[in-house]
């Protein structure tokens, strides 16, 4: 095995598994949950469990290729080799588009969370500053970089399980609510309008905010390309993440939902902040915005990482521009950082034009984005085994579980949040946006990037 050229091997496996932790549990969890029980009321916990099952195949499917073949391309390169040239081009801008858009969503919960110290400061301040903060980070060595998302990850999973145990001591002792006088258990699960009090139109349409929350796990896959040690680091942290992902948000959002009417939930910016400042845990509520910040920020950096190294390998393959391909003296690919940031202004616009339509619009189209990738994943994973002979599979290091139906009800899965996007109204643009990008990098493509390999190929003919 060889190490990507200009790339250097420091990540852990400490450091990847805190990595995927940092983009999958962010915004999606303490702020877009709010959007999603008030969807789906308590019926949430199912969409959550239905969701991380279909995620957890797509690991899965990419941890068999990333094992086989750990490069900075991850995805984008195996949609090339398994599907096509075209699907790896859609695919890997499709996920620097995705990941620009999550960071979209990222900044403007952070102007949000700022919001509850100085309400009197516009928003769009914060988001330029944390845009400034998080480009100069993800010029260091990687390894440091490793090193901040580890411990900026740690805030947020300790904080997330103080917020449990803190639950479960408000629900059995009743800690906290001599003032609030508001009733807490299991009951509140099903005492205002039943389980699933939007039926099950509800429930579906919970699925859009629901996946885009699990949106950028897939990183650990990107990350094979600067692990140290892909064959053993790449499954441990597949094996270990989506579980712990699950378990935090199943059991948090029913420790939420158990201490306070799901109805109520989210009036108030992030409903982790609303919660005990409602039951006048005040120090508390500022603690939790604290900690959800650093957890904005930890999303940010991972995701800005992922487009950047994407987009190196996209560079590689001809399929970016080669100044993409160019890494600084630490082994960063620069100028994707820079372009990264530069795309994460336009966040600032946005929260000075809309700042209280930004983010289920984003939210909604990063979903488009992110069901794309997890799709082509599946079928690039696909594609591979139906290239390989017998003996090659028996010899997979990290293969697909209950293959071939299970990678196939994932197919179904995406399909079908697909078709969520279209039926409810407010998702329908997101859908619309999604489908004219992917005719956009059609076109591109036929433009540009076939003439250019096109062209590669004659020439190596005429020197052989």
């Amino acid at each position: 095995m060889t190490t990507q050229p200009g790339l250097q091997r420091g990540l852990s496996a400490r450091h990847i598994r805190f990595i995927a932790l940092g983009s999958a549990i962010g915004t999606g969890l303490f702020y877009g949950s709010a959007s999603a029980i008030q969807m789906a009321g308590p019926a949430v916990l199912l969409a959550y469990l239905i969701a991380g099952a279909a995620v957890y195949m797509v690991m899965r499917a990419l941890g068999e290729m990333a094992v086989r073949n750990p490069v900075s391309g991850s995805f984008g390169q195996y949609a090339s080799s398994y599907i096509g040239p075209l699907a790896g081009f859609i695919t890997g801008w499709t996920y620097a588009f995705e990941m620009i858009i999550v960071c979209l969503a990222d900044v403007t919960a952070f102007g949000i969370y700022m919001g509850f110290w100085f309400p009197e400061v516009p928003r769009w301040i914060w988001v330029l500053s944390i845009v400034f903060f998080i480009g100069a980070l993800n010029l260091c060595n990687v390894k440091v970089f490793g090193e901040l998302e580890f411990w900026l990850s740690l805030i947020k999973v300790g904080a997330i399980v103080a917020m449990i145990l803190g639950g479960f001591g408000i629900m059995l002792f009743g800690f906290g609510l001599a003032e609030s006088g508001a009733a807490t258990g299991v009951e509140n699960l099903w005492a205002h309008g039943g389980f699933m009090p939007n039926g099950l139109g509800g429930l579906i349409a919970s699925f859009a905010v629901v996946v885009f929350a699990f949106g950028g796990i897939e990183i650990i896959g990107i990350s094979a390309g600067e692990a140290k040690d892909p064959q053993r680091v790449i499954p441990r942290a597949i094996n270990a993440v989506p579980v712990r992902i699950l378990l935090f948000y199943v059991l948090t959002l029913f420790v939420l939902m158990a201490i306070f009417p799901w109805p109520q939930i989210g009036s108030q910016g992030s409903p982790f902040v609303q919660i005990f400042d409602s039951l006048g845990i005040g120090s508390a509520a500022a603690i939790l915005n604290l900690v959800v910040i650093s957890a904005a920020i930890s999303a940010i950096n991972s995701d800005v990482f992922g487009a950047g190294r994407m987009l190196y390998g996209m560079a590689r393959q001809g399929q970016a521009p080669a100044g993409f391909a160019q890494v600084s003296r630490h082994g960063v690919p620069w100028l994707t950082v820079v372009v990264m940031a530069a795309a994460l202004l336009v966040g600032v616009l946005l929260n000075y034009l809309i700042p209280e339509n930004v983010f289920l619009l984003i939210a909604s189209i990063a979903t488009f984005a992110t069901v794309w990738v997890w799709l082509m994943i599946l079928l690039a994973q696909v594609g591979m085994r139906r290239s390989m002979s017998r003996e090659e599979v028996t010899a997979l290091k990290f293969p697909v579980p209950f293959w071939p139906f299970a990678p196939a009800a994932a197919i179904g899965f995406m399909l079908f949040i697909f078709g969520v996007l279209g039926y409810f109204p407010k998702t329908q643009p997101a859908l619309w946006v999604g489908l004219v990008w992917i005719g956009l990098l059609v076109l591109a493509y036929w433009r540009w990037v076939r003439p250019a390999s096109l062209g590669q190929r004659d020439l190596a003919a005429q020197v052989d």
